[in-house]
């Protein structure tokens, strides 16, 4: 009778367990398809696990301020990881937080699930109990001791300190207004975008850096002048092979076109979440990789909307419809000209952020694996089961660039100069942060230990300990003026 009272209590539990989670009050209804991943394994890797839990967040309609780049919530919480993990680790230099007396038997898996926890759930506080939900099944395959208990501390420790010094990075600033310029080669809203709508993050170049020391400290010469060889060639080309249903263009090339028509840094997210389970990253490994590349990336987008603020050059679909002139390099307009993609991001077009992101992107993981050459595949952001295989990281960087020609958004010229500020920054990230303490650990840098700045946390740390309230300058709109046409000539023959 006892054994038979017992059994119906459980069944019961279980019961009402599962109605908890049927009606939401589990799982908030309006995020329930960020559980909807691979289920994990005994030897799930915590990194790739948070880093597919923040892409299915960003991923979801809403979860995302509009007026926040979804690139800083991926450095803070890989930056976090890393940090919380490497105390444990102990064989790099930490990025921002530095914590002495981290035991070393402390649980990495825990740190680094607590790590992400608490820096998501402060970012994202109506996903909490979606958060909770993954945090516990991650956690669950850490034995209890004394060590998950250690571990478990360090990451929530971690956490909250990052959390607290990018309180005040300008993220939260309102987009600064925008006056349009009235030139040839002045941005203006691309068709069919409703004319004078404003252009998106005109104030992300005021965020500050996550490892940059200023937002222009890479910034690209400027365009073209509208009279140069450069501009006439790159303009052709666009308009035969960039126009909807190109003739000129082949199937294949208007596949890619869309292919790659979304959010960038998310597709280069997934690279390397199969570039570090291939690779049998360990947990220490796999936050070193997410950090560089992530801290990379949301540094590459604050120095690009530092140039396309800049120079507020025009986008393909504006050059193309627009009347000819004495000072435009072609003959003919073509009012009804529309790209391949149909819509163009509303953000000037130099220099293109696919180039900027992609060539740094596969520079960082190159560097990481100590080798281009690396066979994968990846499904597109916008095309459900679509899928294109690779065998480099090159190669990927490559299309994914081009593909901005052929969906009809870029000029050429655009991304060579973003290909440029992307290896840049990318070089500057890896070989300043996160060097090596000692030898390295089967990880190519690219540079020996000597060669990197071994202080160079110490001082980015310094600098967020005296910035800790940053006081924005009063803002101005700006100003949607082009360069100055001296300026662009003096550029032409170099891009």
């Amino acid at each position: 009778m006892r054994k038979a009272l017992i059994l119906i209590a459980l069944l019961s539990a279980g019961l009402a367990v599962l109605f908890e989670i049927s009606t939401g009050s589990l799982l908030d209804s309006e995020y329930q398809n960020l559980s909807a991943f691979p289920s994990a394994s005994k030897e799930a890797n915590p990194v790739v696990e948070w880093n597919r839990i923040l892409l299915g967040i960003v991923r979801t309609p809403g979860a995302q301020a509009p007026t926040v780049h979804p690139t800083r919530s991926f450095a803070m919480m890989h930056a976090a990881i890393y940090d919380a993990v490497n105390a444990i680790d102990r064989r790099y230099q930490p990025y921002l937080v530095h914590l002495e007396n981290a035991s070393p038997g402390a649980s990495q898996e825990a740190a680094a699930n607590a790590a992400a926890h608490d820096v998501l759930v402060a970012l994202y506080p109506k996903t909490r109990a979606t958060l909770d939900t993954e945090f516990q099944r991650l956690q669950a395959q850490t034995p209890y001791g004394e060590d998950k208990t250690a571990g478990l501390d360090l990451g929530q420790t971690v956490a909250a300190r990052i959390l607290a010094l990018r309180e005040n990075d300008g993220s939260s600033a309102q987009p600064v207004p925008y006056i349009f310029g009235d030139t040839p080669g002045d941005y203006q809203a691309p068709p069919p975008s409703p004319a004078g709508q404003q252009p998106q993050f005109t104030h992300w170049s005021r965020v500050t850096p996550f490892a940059l020391n200023r937002a222009d400290q890479f910034r690209p010469g400027p365009p073209p002048s509208l009279t140069s060889n450069a501009y006439t060639q790159a303009l052709n080309e666009i308009r035969v092979r960039g126009i909807a249903n190109s003739t000129a263009s082949s199937p294949e090339q208007a596949l890619t076109g869309r292919f790659w028509n979304g959010a960038i840094q998310n597709y280069w997210n997934e690279i390397a979440q199969t570039a570090v389970l291939a690779n049998r990253s360990t947990t220490a490994q796999s936050a070193r990789v997410f950090a560089l590349l992530n801290l990379a990336i949301a540094d590459e987008v604050i120095a690009f909307y530092d140039a396309k603020y800049r120079y507020n050059f025009w986008r393909p679909v504006t050059a193309i419809r627009a009347p000819s002139t004495d000072i435009t390099s072609y003959s003919a307009a073509d009012p009804k000209w529309l790209p391949e993609v149909q819509k163009t991001t509303p953000d000037p077009a130099y220099p293109g952020a696919h180039a900027v992101i992609s060539a740094g992107a596969a520079a960082v993981l190159t560097s990481m694996f100590g080798s281009d050459q690396f066979a994968f595949s990846i499904t597109s952001e916008v095309l459900p089961g679509v899928e294109r295989s690779f065998t480099s990281f090159a190669a990927a960087a490559e299309e994914a660039t081009l593909s901005r020609i052929y969906a009809g958004v870029h000029f050429r010229t655009d991304l060579t100069a973003g290909q440029e500020l992307g290896r840049q920054i990318a070089s500057f990230v890896i070989n300043k942060f996160m060097a090596p303490l000692n030898a390295t650990d089967g990880y190519d840098d690219g540079q020996s230990t000597s060669e990197l700045n071994p202080h160079a946390s110490s001082t980015r740390r310094a600098k967020y300990r005296s910035n800790q309230k940053v006081n924005l300058p009063s803002v101005s709109p700006i100003q949607g003026k082009g360069v100055p046409t001296q300026e662009r000539k003096r550029s032409s023959e170099a891009v």
